[in-house]
């Protein structure tokens, strides 16, 4: 495959910790350092991982002379950025992680609505930026969530039905690659390497900077329905034909969890990007369903809505995730969903349908590296604890409901590729035309595989 490759290189070669150490401009935390153990936890609390190195990195050169380091230590590799990732990709084992959580800077073109962020930035930093000027692009769910690892795996949000992913609205990335070269992707520049970081995870280098477009929003009409358990089964049949009526403008979820007082429920959860008066008429039958329990939705602005979540979501607890996108929904698959539900094993555990479409089906499968893009939903299955020595159960569960809805399955969604996938897992991101063609592209920009430590894609030179 040919490649544009151009760049620039550091000239530094830091082969021990001191050379690494003169000049290096973030913070360097080693296993004594007082920071260390806050540093290398993650959001998923099964992950326990201890590097040998936490490179806090400040600047390009800081993560130019990190690789080095690394690489003359033969010391394998991790990249942080919001460290939110299912399976735990930011920790290393007596590694080195390159932290970028210093990296966090968002600088705003109003006028050409667009923003470059720094690689640690997370959505709630982006989103807050973004929102001063009247603007915003899709995002995570979660606003605790990095840009770095959600974009470079697709990206699903709530903006996405009308705007598409956070991949499609990427327009640049500034990307250091495992020899410290530094390259500009673009569609104009490196465009192999640029339609490889759209879905490919992070497979090919560091990405320090991201450019996105922006999009006109100040706020959302948004919330939680809430109904209770035994309207399950209803309620996913009403789910079905709403996501087939719905709008760009709207994006529809539905759950199957336990509320905080411990009450087994069923939940709408949504948000609509149009004006306050066609929200209101589009949600007219979900908000007439039921009665509902409670009905939490409301005209707020986007960055209320980006963290309604949060707290749902915090870090530290066990958490072992299976997913799934479905080619469907029928009666018996949601018999299947709520006969598991039935079973659940942790309260805080859940299932989660997320609907797709709009904006993400109508660009081509060969656009970018994500894939499946005709799926109507992705299905999340989250098994999550406290106590460590549960986790057999608790994994069995979440094990119980992928098995049972895999004759549905149309590959998964890398993001939420779990703890313990395979290989063969990884390739189910992908078709199998997208994954030779990202291996081949791997082999160009990382041929030595140091970028290993992600959902990981083999270096295989095309023939």
């Amino acid at each position: 495959m040919e490649s544009a490759v151009t760049g620039s290189t550091s000239s530094a070669v830091p082969f021990t910790i001191e050379h690494l150490r003169e000049g290096f401009g973030g913070v360097l935390l080693d296993q004594e350092h007082a920071d260390y153990h806050t540093a290398r936890s993650v959001w998923n609390g099964m992950i326990d991982r201890r590097p040998a190195l936490i490179a806090r990195c400040a600047s390009v050169a800081d993560v130019q002379a990190t690789l080095a380091f690394a690489r003359a230590q033969a010391l394998p590799v991790a990249v942080r950025g919001g460290g939110h990732s299912a399976s735990g990709l930011s920790a290393s084992e007596g590694g080195v992680v390159i932290d970028l959580r210093q990296m966090n800077q968002v600088e705003i073109d109003p006028e050409a609505r667009t923003a470059r962020a720094g690689g640690g930035t997370t959505w709630g930093q982006f989103d807050a930026a973004t929102a001063a000027h009247g603007l915003a692009t899709t995002g995570g769910v979660i606003s605790t969530t990095g840009i770095g690892g959600l974009t470079l795996g697709g990206g699903i949000g709530w903006l996405m039905r009308k705007h598409g992913l956070a991949c499609d609205n990427l327009v640049a990335a500034e990307v250091v690659t495992a020899d410290g070269q530094v390259f500009t992707a673009s569609a104009d520049d490196n465009p192999d390497l640029f339609w490889a970081l759209r879905g490919g995870g992070g497979n090919f280098g560091v990405v320090t900077a991201f450019t996105f477009c922006l999009h006109p929003l100040t706020e959302v009409t948004g919330g939680k329905v809430v109904h209770p358990a035994d309207r399950a089964t209803d309620l996913l049949r009403f789910y079905r034909q709403a996501t087939s009526e719905a709008s760009d403008d709207l994006t529809l979820f539905a759950g199957l969890m336990t509320s905080p007082d411990g009450l087994p429920i069923s939940a709408l959860v949504l948000a609509h990007q149009g004006e306050a008066d066609a929200a209101e008429a589009e949600l007219v039958p979900i908000r007439a369903f039921g009665p509902p329990l409670a009905d939490q939705v409301a005209r707020v602005p986007y960055t209320a809505h980006q963290s309604m979540l949060d707290e749902g979501f915090p870090s530290g607890l066990q958490v072992y995730w299976k997913a799934h996108f479905l080619t469907g929904l029928d009666d018996a698959a949601i018999d299947i969903l709520v006969d598991h539900f039935g079973r659940i094993t942790s309260p805080l555990s859940a299932i989660l349908l997320e609907q797709v479409g709009g904006a993400v089906g109508r660009v081509g499968e060969d656009e970018t590296a994500f894939s499946y893009r005709s799926t109507p939903y992705n299905l999340a299955v989250i098994a999550r604890w406290t106590d460590p020595a549960e986790a057999d159960r608790h994994i069995a569960w979440a094990r119980g409901v992928f098995d049972a809805m895999t004759p549905y399955s149309q590959g998964v969604y890398v993001n939420y590729l779990g703890t313990g996938d395979t290989p063969d897992r990884v390739r189910s991101a992908y078709g199998a035309d997208t994954y030779d063609r990202l291996a081949a592209i791997k082999a160009t920009y990382d041929p030595d595989n140091v970028f290993a430590a992600t959902q990981n894609i083999q270096p295989v030179v095309s023939r």
